[in-house]
């Protein structure tokens, strides 16, 4: 019994760790060092959607800071007592019920979890790719795939980021910042390959 509940424990600990962000977020290269199946799992969703893993990453920087169980924040019951949450948004992709429910069915995925990184990354290339065919975008514009990432395609369609400042300005951020990851991974990307591909 003492033997099954240190294994439990030990499990707990390693699934903790395995889950915890990369201290370096703003360098892609040392993102891939620190999570060491990202590249792969990342650039397998490239593969299968087309998205560009700089433009993936980016975008999972600036929703959830890689952070796999992030919620939005509570609203406040008469601007103190804390209430519903903004929206239900959750996990890495910080995507809503709604969405990742089509999401599963689409793609025949019942288990597909919003914690779990494999799951997250194939959700946004897949996103970035129904952008790319629902409103035109192309899958290598950060900036607009982010505007639709966050508005919706239906609130892409109607512009409704226009009155909303403080999007545009973080869709500069995650657009900046994809191509600095660009920048960075090209000088990066054969070491993962290697890895990938076995070559030592």
């Amino acid at each position: 019994m003492k033997f099954i509940t240190s294994f439990l424990l030990i499990g707990l600990i390693l699934s903790g760790c395995a889950s915890k962000p990369p201290q370096q977020q703003e360098n892609i290269c040392q993102i891939f060092k620190d999570k060491s199946s990202w590249y792969r799992l990342v650039n397998r969703s490239e593969e299968q959607w087309g998205a560009p893993i700089h433009v993936q990453m980016s975008i999972l920087r600036q929703e959830s800071s890689f952070q796999n169980r992030v919620k939005p924040e509570r609203t406040k019951l008469l601007g103190l007592i804390p209430w519903k949450r903004k929206s239900s948004a959750f996990g890495y992709s910080q995507a809503i019920d709604s969405t990742w429910n089509w999401y599963k069915k689409e793609e025949n995925r019942p288990l597909a979890s919003r914690v779990n990184f494999a799951d997250a990354v194939d959700f946004t290339g897949w996103y970035i790719n129904k952008t790319y065919k629902i409103n035109g975008i192309k899958k290598n514009d950060a900036y607009n795939q982010y505007l639709a990432y966050h508005e919706g395609h239906g609130g892409y369609k109607n512009k409704t980021y226009k009155n909303q400042q403080w999007l545009i300005n973080t869709a500069k951020i995650v657009d900046k910042r994809s191509k600095k990851y660009k920048q960075q991974l090209d000088k990066c990307k054969n070491q993962f390959k290697k890895k990938i591909f076995g070559i030592f």
